[in-house]
């Protein structure tokens, strides 16, 4: 296999070969773009009753594709499931249970047990004293990460004045980038799928000396330059990411922030609401 080959992801070299491969192999092919998870969690025998196709179709398929074996194929798919899509989580079973609330329910829960089992008191203690402290409080996020900082913006606005939430509209990033100082925080949500230019982000941020919170899922492993890391577990029984545990990191955050702020956090709220009593926003 080329190197150019190997670095393209596993649905990309299925859809490449679609318009070259025989009827049955394409049939399979149609197949392991939709549910490329399956491919990840199951064995050839097994891939190929779901797809309706012999064992052969499915080894003569993976060499096409450019693997040497099915388990190398497989091996790469498995690698995805950590960095990619959704998709490549394994879905056939799950169909009778992802409108379940039973299941969603256990799944969230389970998602939050892992997350918190991971985060101590100290740390968010000290994110929260960082936040109170800093010149500035910046929350960045992109693509799914983008709702996420903003909610986390919106929050922190009830205890402190200056937090800003990148990228704004119509604006470069190079624009905000360039008043990081050491005296800032700066909180990165990195959540699938992570925009390219995020490493030089984090990069940026360090080496301008301000305190850096990342908050990503559990496919990201530790190892960052951030100052905490913070990864939330986001495993779902259907197609879309579970967001329980980063929502409830969020409001951690910020009642901690407001517990450590006192008298100063209980003086602005009130201010907020004559204000808000003032202008009808009820």
């Amino acid at each position: 296999m080329t190197p150019t080959a190997k670095k393209r992801s596993f649905v990309t070299r299925v859809r490449s070969a679609l318009p070259t491969l025989h009827p049955a192999e394409r049939r399979l092919g149609e197949f392991v773009c939709d549910f490329p998870g399956e491919l990840a969690s199951y064995d050839a025998q097994e891939l190929a009753k779901f797809a309706n196709v012999s064992k052969a179709t499915v080894s003569r398929f993976v060499r096409r594709l450019g693997y040497e074996s099915y388990e190398a194929a497989r091996k790469h798919a498995r690698e995805e499931q950590t960095t990619g899509s959704r998709l490549f989580l394994p879905s056939s079973d799950a169909h009778a249970e992802e409108h379940s609330l039973a299941s969603n329910l256990e799944q969230g829960k389970a998602n939050l047990d892992r997350t918190f089992a991971t985060i101590t008191q100290a740390e968010v203690d000290d994110i929260a004293r960082t936040i109170l402290s800093a010149r500035k409080t910046w929350v960045i996020g992109f693509r799914a990460s983008h709702p996420f900082a903003d909610y986390l913006r919106w929050q922190l606005t009830q205890v402190v004045e200056q937090v800003i939430s990148l990228p704004g509209g119509g604006e470069t990033l190079g624009e905000q980038l360039v008043n990081f100082t050491q005296d800032d925080c700066v909180i990165v949500f990195g959540l699938r799928r992570r925009v390219a230019l995020t490493e030089q982000l984090l990069a940026h941020a360090k080496e301008c000396g301000t305190k850096l919170l990342y908050i990503t899922d559990e496919g990201l492993t530790s190892g960052t330059s951030a100052t905490w890391h913070f990864r939330c577990h986001t495993l779902a029984t259907g197609p879309l990411f579970n967001h329980t545990a980063v929502m409830a990191l969020c409001h951690l955050l910020v009642m901690r922030t407001i517990e450590l702020a006192g008298d100063t956090s209980r003086s602005r709220l009130r201010r907020i609401e004559t204000l808000n009593d003032r202008f009808e926003e009820l």
